[in-house]
């Protein structure tokens, strides 16, 4: 099964390469489709690649990255074990937001990741995917620090690594809290949580494979 997912996220990857759907690929150096395990339990979801990953077309390079391998090593997990992927594929000019019409180019390749993958658990790293995935205008402090039921797996929103290290240290022990909920999500030892504010979480759907991202 793990090869016929990896060959069909293979032909996603080779499309997104592709694509000229937005105006982000117009100043791209590279495509940062994604990285990590075929058959990952985990996969974790930031805003945009940075500088460095459009050099790369790798995610999470850098400073933020080596936090983030130093997060997932203190709960058992390597790189390789998850996968790493970003709302959009290419680097918006001078790391700004991206904008509502490159989502709505960019999320079928987001969507079809999540699919294929199936993990149990996905982790949204900051403001932007975490509001994006939950649909809500709740800022990351209020969201993080819960394990969301999403769509038949469960949701960790937590701080992005950078804010951790341009932060007080409280932001990082905030952060190892969250990834221990992605342990016990992995184990299955969560105790039933509701969602504080009720009208944050999507409700399940008759067809959870399109997994309800962004809206239409």
């Amino acid at each position: 099964m793990s090869e016929t997912v990896a060959e069909q996220l293979g032909a996603l990857r080779a499309a997104a390469l592709a694509c000229t759907a937005c105006r982000l690929s117009e100043g791209r150096t590279h495509v940062v489709f994604g990285d990590g395990s075929p058959d990952a339990d985990v996969v974790i979801v930031g805003e945009a690649p940075g500088r460095r990953e459009d050099e790369q077309g790798v995610p999470f390079v850098g400073p933020s990255g080596k936090l983030l391998d130093r997060l997932l090593a203190e709960i058992g997990l390597e790189r390789d074990d998850v996968y790493i992927a970003n709302v959009v594929k290419c680097r918006p000019p001078g790391n700004r937001d991206p904008r509502p019409d490159e989502i709505e180019a960019c999320k079928g390749y987001l969507r079809e990741q999540l699919r294929l993958i199936d993990p149990k658990v996905v982790v949204t790293l900051g403001n932007f995917s975490s509001k994006l995935l939950l649909k809500t205008d709740t800022g990351i402090t209020r969201l993080r620090g819960t394990a969301y039921e999403w769509w038949g797996r469960h949701l960790v929103p937590t701080f992005h690594p950078a804010a951790a290290l341009r932060g007080s240290a409280r932001v990082l022990e905030d952060m190892r809290y969250d990834f221990s909920l992605i342990r016990d999500a992995i184990d299955g030892n969560l105790a039933s949580q509701d969602d504080p504010e009720p009208e944050t979480t999507p409700a399940s759907g008759p067809d959870p494979e399109q997994l309800g991202l962004f809206g239409r």
